[in-house]
C-alpha cells in the first residue's frame, strides 16, 4: 500500500492561557498513521492577551466577534514567524483556537481565531472551528483528542492529558471512551498566582501544606463526579462550583493547593485500573502530582518525551484537520454523545 504524507502545523490553546502550543508534525498513513514531530514552541501569552483572553466570555457580542477576527491575525503572525524561523514547507494549518464558551447542553461552544484569515495572511488551505458540528448533533463537542489517541497512542491502557482540566481516554468493548475528569491547573494556577507566580514549580507549594479534609470531602462529593460519561468540564463549572466552596474559606493558599491536589489525584487515580498510562500536559511537570496520582492509582503513569508531554494536543489537531481534509470521522459520538460520529471542522481552501 502507498504511503501519503501530510506536513502540517497544529495550533493549541488551552485553558489554562499559558500561550500558543505550535507543532510541526509529519504525519504519515498507509494501512495506520505514524507521525515525527518537528520543531515545537509555546509562544507565551503578552499580558494584553491573556487578560482579554480571561475576560471575554462576558463581552458583548460584537467586541468577541471582533476579537475572533484580531486573534486570528495574532494566530497567522506568530505561525508565519515559527514557518520561516524554522525554514518550514507546511501543507495545512490546524487551528484549535481559544475556547470562549463551552455550554454543549445550551448547544453552545466558541472557539475563537477566524480560520479565514489565517488562510489568507498565510497563503495555506486552514482547518479551524472543531467542536461545532458535535455540539450541533447534540455532542459535548469535548474532548476531541481521544481518536488521536487511538490512531497514534494505540499501545497504551490509557492516555491521560493533565492540562488545564484533566480528561481520560481508553478503549473498553472495541468503543473509544474518554470524558474531562477534573480540573487541573485552571485552579490550581490561579492560586499560584497569590505568591507571584504563574504555576507551582514541581508541586513545592502544594507539598508544603496540609489537606483540609473537610473542604477535600465537598469537593469530592460534587455531583459531576458521580455522573456517567460523555461529560465535560469548561471554566464556566468552576466558576460555579469550585470557586464559591473555596472563596469563603479562611485557609493558607498552600493547604487549599495541597487540598486540590488531593482531591485531583483521588478522581483521577481511582480511573486508572491497569497497564500502562501514558501522562501528558503541563500538569505532568508538577512532580507532587504526579506522585499523589501514582499513590491512588494501579496503573503505571507513564511520561513520555517532553515535546509529546508539552505539544500532544497540537499534535492530534494537526492530526483532526488532516482527517478532516480527507473526509474521514475526527470526531467520536462514543466519546461526545453525539448522534453520529463525524468530520468536524471548517475546512477554508487557500
Amino acid at each position: 500500500m502507498s504511503e501519503t504524507k501530510y506536513r502540517v502545523i497544529g495550533l493549541m490553546s488551552g485553558t489554562s492561557l499559558d500561550g500558543v502550543d505550535i507543532a510541526f508534525v509529519e504525519l504519515k498513513i498507509s494501512k495506520t498513521w505514524s507521525f515525527s514531530l518537528g520543531p515545537c514552541e509555546t509562544i507565551p501569552y503578552s499580558n494584553y492577551w491573556s487578560d482579554l483572553l480571561q475576560n471575554l466570555h462576558k463581552k458583548e457580542p460584537l467586541f468577541i466577534k471582533q476579537i475572533d477576527l484580531e486573534y486570528g491575525k495574532y494566530l497567522a503572525e506568530i505561525t508565519h514567524q515559527f514557518i520561516h524561523k524554522n525554514k518550514l514547507s507546511v501543507d495545512l494549518i490546524s487551528s484549535h483556537g481559544h475556547t470562549i464558551f463551552h455550554e454543549p447542553k445550551k448547544r453552545l461552544t466558541k472557539q475563537i481565531g477566524d480560520g479565514h484569515i489565517i488562510a489568507q495572511k498565510l497563503k495555506k488551505n486552514v482547518v479551524y472551528d472543531f467542536r461545532t458540528l458535535d455540539v450541533s448533533l447534540g455532542g459535548q463537542g469535548a474532548p476531541l483528542v481521544p481518536i488521536g489517541d487511538e490512531l497514534l497512542f494505540s499501545e497504551y491502557n490509557y492516555c491521560l492529558n493533565l492540562g488545564g482540566f484533566s480528561n481520560i481516554s481508553y478503549q473498553y468493548n472495541n468503543e473509544r471512551l474518554a470524558y474531562d475528569i477534573c480540573p487541573v491547573n485552571v485552579v490550581l494556577n490561579k492560586l499560584a498566582n497569590s505568591f507571584g507566580v504563574a504555576y507551582d514549580n514541581e508541586g513545592k507549594i502544594s507539598k508544603s501544606g496540609s489537606v483540609n479534609n473537610s473542604l477535600l470531602n465537598q469537593l469530592n462529593a460534587l455531583p459531576y463526579y458521580s455522573k456517567s460519561h460523555p461529560k465535560s468540564l469548561g471554566n464556566e463549572w468552576v466558576n460555579k462550583f469550585i470557586w464559591p466552596i473555596i472563596d469563603p474559606l479562611n485557609e493558607t493558599t498552600e493547604n487549599l493547593m495541597r487540598t486540590f491536589t488531593e482531591h485531583i489525584a483521588m478522581q483521577i487515580g481511582e480511573k486508572l485500573k491497569k497497564g500502562k498510562c501514558l501522562t501528558t500536559g503541563g500538569g505532568c511537570h508538577n512532580l507532587f502530582l504526579m506522585e499523589r496520582i501514582q499513590f491512588f492509582s494501579n496503573s503505571k503513569l507513564i511520561k513520555p518525551e517532553d515535546d509529546i508531554v508539552n505539544f500532544k494536543e497540537a499534535l492530534i489537531f494537526a492530526l483532526l484537520g488532516v482527517l478532516k481534509q480527507r473526509e474521514e470521522i475526527n470526531t467520536l459520538k462514543s466519546v461526545t454523545g453525539s448522534k453520529r460520529d463525524s468530520s468536524g471542522g471548517t475546512l477554508i481552501c487557500y
